[in-house]
């Protein structure tokens, strides 16, 4: 966020860059860029006769900055790549802040202008610096993972986190992290020998490993460290407490392994609001016993008491409350029992969002789903009786029994059906179960076929009967052969 282009103009109208999220000149500390500064007096214009400030801040990988001097007055500005002083050599940086605002950075930091740490600026970077500036960088993943290798088999108890090239390629710093003194003299020379450089061991803390290595909080947010968080201050368990936090390591400790920075952040504010509450080690006399504390809510003011004796229950009571208990104390008086004071409690309605139709849904006009199991079992309960089933068939036409009537009473048709042999059509037939007898018989010929079924099954009315059980019912009383089988 410090490039001119994203300035104001002389009537105060914003310029942007328009690039929607990803500074044109790498500056604006959206993306990969970490602890990046807003130079918000990069419209002001300097009083008379003060010249510009001749110290400029550059950026390098992961966040690490320094301070450089410009003594042949470059024209320097924000979001340049500049070539600087190295030890030896030189390294490849991009100028992340200018002007007024490099003051207050220094003094941050208790830098002095003519301290031995600020270096100078040669040149703006050329294209063939910033070819062998890119060249180093891709070496970096490699050279990593092969130092790892080497730290392995030497056997090292130390954790290699990163590694950093210079900008022309002739030096390499690793970081590391350990939690004893390790004897890395062998491993330097190991290292020097598999990539021939010069070689600069950096040990850092957990916490500035998670920073330059950067990553996503359990917030969702990026980690503090690594976009705007400087000073490391100590986080203790007591932040926790004070907030009535559970002192659960899963969830207190950070991606460094740490306690959360952030437990820092609201804990003077907690500390101003526990000052009205009582301490929690104090006991309530009441007439039904003495009560003890539980917990507290500190933004309702509600404090949690149970009984000694009772310790089943919880009663919610007010701070007034408790303070009003506090003062009868003092003067050897018992108060009543909490039942009666959490029955005092007035507990806030709480509102739920509700929108101008009374919240309708938007999908309320849409015909529910119904699955195939609830389908069925409703076509199974619509089913009707046998009897009902019979007697509605019995009154519908039926074209297929029309035509069986006629060839009934049609000789011709008939002789030629007996001529044809009945063995012969009962073989093409398949085995059927003989019905039982029914112990009353319907005068009606077309109910004799809804009595040959079982009394579990249900006739569809609209279902064709087969030709086969139609003849054989058609033929059976004439022929004299088959009734006596």
């Amino acid at each position: 966020m410090a490039c001119g282009s994203c300035g104001t103009t002389e009537n105060g109208v914003p310029k942007g860059c328009k690039s929607n999220g990803n500074c044109g000149s790498g500056t604006c500390g959206s993306g990969s860029n970490k602890l990046a500064v807003f130079d918000w007096l990069s419209n002001m214009t300097l009083p008379s006769g003060q010249e510009k400030f001749n110290i400029f801040e550059v950026r390098f990988k992961n966040g690490r900055k320094h301070f450089y001097k410009n003594p042949d007055n470059l024209p320097v500005t924000m979001g340049d790549i500049v070539a600087v002083e190295g030890s030896p050599g030189h390294d490849i940086g991009t100028v992340s802040l200018a002007g007024e605002l490099v003051k207050v950075q220094m003094k941050k930091h208790k830098i002095t202008e003519d301290h031995e740490d600020v270096k100078k600026i040669y040149r703006k970077a050329s294209q063939r610096d910033i070819d062998i500036w890119q060249q180093s960088r891709a070496k970096e993943e490699e050279t990593q993972r092969k130092g790892r290798e080497i730290l392995g088999r030497l056997g090292l108890q130390m954790k290699l986190s990163d590694v950093e090239y210079q900008g022309d390629g002739n030096k390499a710093t690793f970081y590391y992290t350990a939690e004893t003194r390790v004897d890395f003299r062998q491993l330097i020379r190991d290292l020097a020998g598999a990539f021939s450089i010069r070689v600069e061991m950096k040990q850092v803390g957990a916490r500035q490993e998670a920073a330059r290595l950067g990553g996503v909080g359990s917030c969702g947010r990026e980690l503090c460290c690594s976009t705007w968080l400087t000073d490391f201050r100590k986080v203790t368990t007591s932040a926790a407490r004070y907030q009535q936090l559970s002192l659960n390591p899963l969830k207190l400790a950070g991606q460094c392994g740490k306690l959360k920075c952030c437990l820092n952040f609201e804990l003077d504010t907690y500390l101003d609001a526990l000052k009205t509450f009582p301490k929690q080690d104090l006991v309530l006399k009441t007439e039904k016993g003495e009560a003890v504390f539980v917990k507290m809510d500190i933004f309702k003011n509600h404090l949690w008491y149970t009984y000694k004796e009772e310790r089943f229950k919880w009663f919610r009571l007010t701070l007034e409350q408790v303070l009003e208990i506090i003062a009868l104390n003092k003067n050897n008086e018992k108060s009543i029992s909490l039942e009666e004071y959490e029955a005092d409690v007035v507990l806030p309605e709480k509102v739920d969002f509700e929108d101008a139709v009374g919240q309708d849904s938007l999908t309320r006009f849409d015909a529910p789903k119904t699955s195939k199991r609830r389908r069925n079992n409703k076509n199974n309960n619509n089913k009707k009786p046998i009897g009902a089933v019979a007697s509605k068939t019995q009154n519908k036409p039926n074209p297929r029994r029309k035509l069986q009537a006629k060839q009934q009473n049609n000789p011709l048709v008939q002789n030629k059906e007996q001529s044809q042999g009945q063995p012969q059509q009962q073989s093409k037939q398949k085995p059927r179960p003989r019905p039982r007898p029914s112990a009353e018989k319907n005068t009606n010929p077309n109910a004799n076929t809804n009595q040959d079924q079982p009394k579990g099954d249900v006739k569809k009315p609209n279902k064709p009967r087969s030709n086969n059980n139609k003849n054989r019912n058609n033929n059976g009383p004439k022929n004299g052969n088959d009734s006596e089988k």
